[in-house]
């Protein structure tokens, strides 16, 4: 017998199910009881496998069947073969209903400190035979990974234009803040014009970044110059460790200073600063289940922090009065 034989459309799963069964149960008659078919139905599919393989798999005796040596051989392979679709119609069950798979998220800074930790552990909570994959990267990079499908959807602050591919959904506003390690001499004097800070050593975003030109627009607004002193840097960890060990100043999106027991915000108000930060995918994949189960944590969380944003501006208010 050709082995194209097996492959050429003919050998169903229907007979691979019958085949075991009336392994299993030793006569036709029970076979098709346990199947909820006729014995004629299974007689017949019997014989079309038999005549496939060109050999009996089944030794016919007066009170029921035996496998032949034939039919010990494809009877274990037809097992393997049921199992394997079992266990891929588990997997994509699992995917569908996000229990299994892989979502890939990018970040820069502003979410990564709140909000995508906080749903990603609801989302493992929930799920947690999924892999979460987490990226992080300039805002350019992210929307090119995006872009290349690297990326299942991004996490930060909202640009306010982007490629017609990408669309974006916006979960809370976060306030840009002024922010010094605790103990440092300027938290002595409440409500420090910017001015009086300008002598500091600072840390500033890199050229070309949307936070860098709005806080060149700050100080031009309010007829000041850059900070002679200052480090020019956007990775949070190296910009942690200075902001603790020194005394440089900082603007970060709140949170990230509202969840550091070492960094205190500042009273001094950058009101003209703000972002919005949401989620952008793209338009031109629907999202897997995966992704999807964490836009759903991501939209539960940004409504929890826009409410604690609006907590903070309240107190902040009543503390001035």
């Amino acid at each position: 017998m050709s082995t194209d034989r097996i492959l050429d459309g003919r050998l169903k799963i229907r007979h691979l199910v019958l085949v075991t069964a009336v392994a299993d149960e030793g006569t036709l008659v029970r076979a098709a009881e346990s199947l909820h078919i006729t014995q004629p139905v299974v007689t017949r599919g019997l014989r079309e496998v038999e005549e496939l393989l060109g050999v009996p798999l089944f030794e016919r005796l007066p009170r029921g069947v035996v496998p032949t040596q034939y039919g010990h051989a494809f009877i274990a392979r037809a097992r393997s073969v049921l199992a394997e679709l079992r266990i891929a119609a588990e997997e994509v069950r699992l995917l569908q209903s996000a229990q299994l798979g892989t979502v890939t998220v990018g970040t820069h800074l502003a979410g990564s400190n709140l909000l995508l930790p906080r749903a990603i552990a609801a989302l493992k909570a929930e799920h947690p035979r999924l892999t979460v994959v987490v990226r992080e990267g300039t805002p350019d990079t992210l929307q090119q990974w995006l872009l290349s499908g690297d990326l299942d959807l991004t996490v930060g602050r909202l640009s306010p234009t982007v490629p017609v591919r990408l669309e974006q959904e916006r979960l809370h506003q976060e306030p840009i803040r002024l922010v010094a390690r605790v103990g440092h001499p300027v938290h002595a004097r409440p409500n420090v014009p910017l001015a009086d800070l300008v002598g500091y050593p600072w840390i500033f975003p890199v050229a070309q970044t949307a936070l860098r030109a709005e806080l060149e627009a700050v100080f031009f607004h309010e007829g000041l110059p850059l900070p002679a002193d200052r480090v020019e840097c956007t990775s949070m960890l190296t910009l942690r460790n200075l902001l603790v060990s020194s005394d440089v100043i900082a603007a970060l999106p709140m949170f990230i200073a509202v969840d550091d027991r070492e960094l205190r915000i500042l009273q001094t108000p950058l009101s003209s600063i703000r972002r919005s930060v949401g989620v952008t995918t793209s338009k031109d994949r629907a999202p897997a289940a995966a992704a999807t189960a964490l836009l759903g944590h991501l939209r539960l969380e940004g409504a929890r922090l826009a409410e604690l944003e609006r907590e903070i501006a309240q107190s902040e208010l009543r503390n001035r009065g």
